[in-house]
Order: structure tokens, then C-alpha cells, then sequence
């Protein structure tokens, strides 16, 4: 027997404009029959594929702490150090730069709620 992960769930602050981070990263949608709103209780984003959905809902604590889980992210049309960029011109921090003289490492970050990801090289960029 197994479970299938449905949705990753996010704790935030404001879940609107922390989904509409998210979406801006990752290309998630909003679902076409039940969307999110501005004040509404918890914003859903849906995958494009097969993969698990975000789901982000307002908790009345700060973050506060590493998170225990975050998210790796691979560029799929663009380098490392683009997708750093873009990411950072939607509104993340840099946290740590792991970059290596050679080309590999990766980038911690931070979205605009304080959650750590990391943005890793592109496919292309590993071969």
C-alpha cells in the first residue's frame, strides 16, 4: 500500500500573495473552476503535471526557524545564475550563495514569507 502527496502545504501569512510568488516561479496555475483571491483563507496552486499541488494556508504565527522542508528548483529554459535572478526580481532574498569556482553548488534563497529554497543548476548546465 502507499499514499500519493495531493498537496504541499504551505503555512503563510498572506496565502495570496505568497501563491502568486509561487505561481510567478513555477508556472503552477490557479485551478480554472475554484479560483484564489485576495483576504480568502488559503490559495491553491495547481500543478501542470502529475505532480503534487500548493496549497497555501494562513496560520496567525510568524515563521520563525529553518524550515524542515523546502524546495530544490532546476531551471529548465535558463542557467542557475538567470533563474537567481529572476526569482530575486519577483522578490526573494538571497540567503547563501553555495556557487563553486568550477560551476556547480547552488543558491539558498527565500521568498518573500522567509521560506529557504534553493535554486540549483539546469540540466544543461550538469552535462
Amino acid at each position: 500500500m502507499s499514499a500519493r502527496v495531493r498537496h504541499i502545504t504551505i503555512d503563510s501569512a498572506d496565502p495570496y500573495a505568497l501563491a502568486q510568488f509561487w505561481a510567478a516561479v513555477t508556472g503552477f496555475g490557479e485551478h480554472p473552476e475554484n479560483g484564489n483571491a485576495p483576504g480568502d483563507p488559503e490559495a491553491l496552486l495547481v500543478s501542470p503535471g502529475d505532480g503534487p499541488d500548493l496549497l497555501f494556508v494562513t496560520v496567525p504565527e510568524r515563521k520563525n526557524g529553518k524550515n524542515r522542508v523546502h524546495f530544490d528548483l532546476q531551471p529548465t529554459d535558463r542557467t542557475r545564475d538567470e533563474e537567481v535572478e529572476r526569482v530575486r526580481s519577483l522578490g526573494a532574498q538571497v540567503v547563501a550563495d553555495h556557487r563553486r569556482p568550477d560551476g556547480s553548488g547552488w543558491v539558498t534563497m527565500a521568498d518573500p514569507e522567509g521560506n529557504e529554497f534553493c535554486v540549483e543548476r539546469s540540466a544543461a548546465e550538469r552535462t
